[in-house]
């Protein structure tokens, strides 16, 4: 992209000749505004980029930036607007552009041809507005329609916003409930805990969900998207569910319009609510179209006196039926409010999330020296509402991949017939057991009968010592160690009476048998017990 400038006053000149390309910040002229498209400190990140800088006088005063934070931070101040629009390649706003009430001009014709706008436009809702860019022969960037994907997440304005807005929706109906939020129990009395109902849990819903819970009160949330039910109730709040099989998801993260059957379903539902909750918050949008209407003048009556309304589809509308856009309406005791400024009320942080949201579409269209608007690039495609003075929006639809063919089913294998081997063990058990009754018949047959009686109570001794040791569970363990080793005592006493007599006796070899099988239960018991004792040693 080539602009020819002026380019006698630029100091960011580099050392190869290549000039820079100009961004410009000019007021904000919407009645109101108080934010700024950049800040001092995104005003940095955009000068590393290779951006020289211009802002307007008194651009960033409203939202406390003032002029020379500005010039601190590197930018140049322009004193008027119509200047600043002139010698500048790309424009950053956040309104769209509207008539210009001190220069007497709409800002739309300020653009120069092969000029760059980037700012919130609303091309479904300003069809006007388009044409009248598209005589420009400009390239326009929208950043509400910037696409709701992972990669474009750092661009994406609508969400930054609504975060803040759905904030500050709770601090407004905190500043109209005449309540506290949290219940206490103190000595004049027991107060309960405020009663919220959010309608969409999106960002700027789940904001609200997080700000009232953070403040103490019941919260209540209801959606069309059941996928949200989870992350409503990881907040702490408790899930409103129709026991419908449809599902609100729509493109883009927003809900779809559901049937006429969910419809009753779900305002029966909410006319249930607004008898029981005080606060109600409704940020249910459809984009291009007028926002649903989801609470009726009945539903407003039937709530108690003192509660409040929060209306965060007033610009496209409303969610309420007595919803006065930009207005803040009281009726029959119920605040409805219905501003449509709220992201502007908290003007520093918004201007500076915005302003990081700029600074990564800069990023992605190349910074200063490479700076080219790429329609291949489906988050630039969709950004990209007019680009040359041709209308580009909506975008394609981006293509769906092809469903994967069903995977075949494998042939079975045929069968093969193989020898269990469970029957081989079989027949070698039954040998061994074969084995050891001919072995104890011939030793009942030819040895003493001492002899048998001592090895009875071997036999027995191993079978039941067998049976106490491997049958008890692990956690009597510990105690079982201390009886076997009184045990294994007893055996090495008895062991050492029987080795008095001729070595070569069988009674003296037992004997000598149990004293070393006792002695390696009593040493291993008390090694195995030194080495729990030392797990439990820092």
């Amino acid at each position: 992209m080539t602009i020819a400038i002026d380019t006698s006053d630029n100091p960011a000149q580099s050392p190869e000749g290549i000039v820079p390309m100009r961004i410009g910040i000019p007021k904000e002229v919407a009645a109101g505004e108080c934010r700024v498209a950049a800040t001092p400190d995104t005003v940095k990140k955009l000068r590393k980029l290779g951006f020289d800088v211009f802002v307007e006088q008194g651009a960033g005063v409203a939202a406390t930036f003032p002029d020379p934070a500005y010039e601190a931070a590197g930018c140049h101040i322009v004193s008027d607007a119509k200047s600043l629009w002139q010698q500048v390649d790309i424009v950053l706003k956040v309104r769209p552009p509207q008539f210009h009430p001190e220069l007497d001009i709409h800002e739309a014709d300020l653009l120069r041809p092969e000029q760059t706008l980037a700012s919130f436009i609303g091309p479904a809702q300003n069809t006007a507005l388009m044409n009248h860019l598209a005589s420009r022969e400009a390239t326009v960037l929208a950043m509400d329609t910037v696409p709701r994907i992972s990669r474009a997440q750092k661009m994406d304005a609508l969400s930054s916003m609504a975060n803040i807005a759905g904030y500050r929706a709770i601090i407004e109906a905190a500043n109209h409930f005449g309540r506290c939020f949290t219940g206490q129990i103190t000595a004049a009395g027991k107060l309960p805990p405020a009663k919220v109902l959010v309608i969409g849990a999106g960002v700027a819903g789940l904001s609200a969900i997080g700000t009232a819970r953070g403040l103490g009160a019941i919260v209540r949330a209801f959606d069309t998207r059941p996928v949200v039910k989870e992350q409503v109730a990881s907040m702490g709040a408790e899930f409103l569910e129709l026991h419908l099989e449809e599902d609100g998801s729509g493109e883009g993260g927003y809900s779809k319009e559901m049937s006429q059957a969910f419809i009753a379903a779900e305002m029966a539902l909410f006319t249930h609510q607004a008898k029981d909750v005080d606060i109600i918050v409704t940020t249910a949008l459809i984009p291009g179209k007028k926002a649903p209407l989801l609470i009726t003048r009945d539903m407003v009556e039937a709530m108690k006196p003192g509660s409040v309304i929060v209306d965060l589809a007033a610009e496209q509308g409303g969610n309420c039926e007595l919803t006065h856009p930009g207005e803040v309406y009281t009726h029959q005791g119920i605040t409805i409010v219905g501003l449509t400024d709220l992201p502007s009320r908290m003007a520093a942080q918004a201007s500076q999330l915005y302003g990081n949201n700029l600074y990564h579409l800069l990023n992605d269209l190349g910074g200063s020296q490479d700076f080219s608007v790429d329609m291949s690039d489906e988050v630039i495609r969709g950004t990209t509402v007019i680009h040359a003075g041709e209308i580009t929006w909506p975008p394609p639809k981006p293509s769906t991949p092809a469903p994967s063919a069903p995977k075949s089913t494998p042939e079975k294998p045929p069968e093969v017939v193989v020898e269990s081997p469970k029957r081989g063990q079989m027949v070698r058990q039954v040998v061994g057991l074969g084995l050891v009754g001919i072995a104890l018949v011939a030793v009942g047959r030819w040895a003493p009968e001492s002899f048998l009686s001592h090895l009875t109570v071997f036999v027995l001794a191993c079978f039941l010592g067998w049976k106490v040791i491997w049958d008890v569970t692990p956690s009597l363990h510990t105690p079982l160690m201390s009886v076997t080793n009184a045990i294994s005592g007893i055996i090495i006493i008895g062991g050492m009476l029987q080795i008095s007599n001729d070595l070569t006796s069988p009674t003296t070899i037992l004997g000598a048998i149990a004293v070393l099988l006792g002695t390696i239960n009593i040493a291993g018991g008390f090694l195995v017990t030194q080495r729990m004792l030392n797990m439990f040693r820092k």
